[in-house]
């Protein structure tokens, strides 16, 4: 059983990565549906960073409510310790990982111990170790509920219509933007596992990473356009967003479909008259899903890319790497 204290790192103010601080703070006791994790690495994701700043670029009405002092994080892999009475299906001694309470920010996970609800987590796979299930758990099913499955009746905070995945597989066309980053690389490897021709956009220097996971087609934004080299594309899923986002349209063939993964604006006159459609989802923890994925990582028919590693008290270092930009897969805090 755990000590009554344990370390975490917490944010007490808003700004940049030197505001993370390790603190001693009491273990959190699990609730009904929870158990107790012994976390032994945790993922590094962008909703981090979000909530680091005060999710200053964030929509209004899409910022979940939070108060400081807040330990971040939502990504994790562990060892349950404790299980309540009302959890069935994990007992004391399991490894297991998952992405907790998102779209919150009350997953907690940069810290030795998180309670966590068990519907969030499953079994971590075998066959990997606990810095790459850290590494999976929003990445992967971000890429699977816009690319396989939704999963869920969730309304979108940014749309009204519902996300509806393209079924992906031979003869089908899917370019991926931002395809050597968390959720790019692992898009990739869903849709080829699914069949689909893939092309893979992002800087040369992960050219050599992306072809090595599949993509059939690279292209490197710092030295061509993708909307002047490849056309009459199925679905572009972007992971890019931002406001070059729309430039992606013109790489669709009419029917098809973009799917930007982080906010991007678009011009509902210009996507009629291309005859495209433009959909998103706002991913969700599941550990049903995470589940189906972890069959895919324990048989390496998938596998996570590590960027870098940083033990949990050097949160700071972590954050500050993400800032360089430029990531190769994921970054993972390890807990001793």
């Amino acid at each position: 059983m755990p000590t009554e204290t344990m370390r975490a790192v917490r944010l007490h103010e808003h700004g940049g990565p030197e505001v993370l601080r390790t603190d001693k703070v009491p273990v959190p006791v699990p609730g009904p549906g929870e158990v107790l994790v012994r976390v032994h690495a945790v993922g590094i994701n962008p909703p981090d960073w979000y909530l680091r700043d005060g999710m200053s670029n964030l929509p209004p009405e899409t910022r979940p409510a939070f108060r400081l002092p807040v330990i971040p994080g939502t990504d994790m892999s562990g060892v349950v310790v404790a299980v309540a009475p009302d959890v069935n299906g994990f007992s004391v001694g399991d490894e297991v990982f998952g992405l907790l309470r998102f779209p919150s920010f009350e997953g907690s996970a940069y810290a030795e111990y998180v309670a966590a609800r068990a519907s969030d987590l499953a079994l971590k796979p075998a066959g990997i170790d606990h810095v790459h299930a850290a590494g999976a758990p929003m990445a992967g099913l971000t890429a699977w509920q816009f690319l396989i499955e939704l999963g869920h009746d969730h309304p979108s905070p940014f749309q009204a219509a519902k996300h509806r995945p393209v079924p992906l597989g031979p003869g089908v066309t899917v370019l991926v933007n931002g395809a050597g980053g968390g959720v790019g690389h692992l898009a990739l490897q869903l849709a080829k596992w699914k069949g689909a021709r893939v092309i893979a956009v992002a800087s040369g220097a992960h050219e050599e990473f992306l072809n090595q996971l599949g993509a059939d087609e690279f292209i490197d934004y710092t030295k061509g356009r993708p909307e002047d080299l490849v056309h009459d594309v199925d679905l572009v899923l972007d992971t890019v967003g931002g406001p070059g986002s729309r430039r992606l349209l013109h790489t669709l063939k009419r029917g098809g479909s973009q799917f930007p993964v982080f906010f991007a604006e678009f011009d509902d006159e210009e996507i009629a008259k291309l005859g495209v459609t433009v959909t998103a989802t706002q991913v969700r923890s599941s550990g049903a899903q995470l589940a189906e994925l972890g069959r895919l990582l324990d048989t390496g028919t998938v596998r996570v890319a590590i960027d870098s590693t940083f033990a949990l008290a050097d949160a700071r270092a972590a954050h500050e790497r993400a800032a360089q930009g430029h990531i190769q897969g994921k970054i993972v805090l390890t807990v001793a």
